[in-house]
């Protein structure tokens, strides 16, 4: 992890928008100041995989504009 990471995303769920894996450079949509915006995304692991339509969990933020993302936790996921 770099020195300016920012955490002011940490804990949001986000969207996969297009798929995250560690050789690719995904995107996340996150509900943000009252709107939704796209964020690059990458892995917090550095291995997971993430397909589009997934719900992942910030861990945070790399100005300008790429999170790192994980698994959303089983008790943040909605019944089904």
């Amino acid at each position: 992890m770099r020195s300016e990471l920012d955490r002011s995303l940490t804990g949001k769920i986000g969207r996969v928008s297009g798929g995250v894996g560690p050789d690719t450079l995904g995107e996340v949509m996150l509900e943000v100041r009252g709107g939704t915006a796209a964020y690059l995304a990458r892995p917090y692991d550095g291995s997971s995989m993430y397909a589009v339509g997934e719900r992942v969990l910030v861990m945070y933020l790399e100005p300008p504009q790429t999170v790192y993302v994980e698994e959303l936790p089983e008790f943040l996921q909605r019944p089904t």
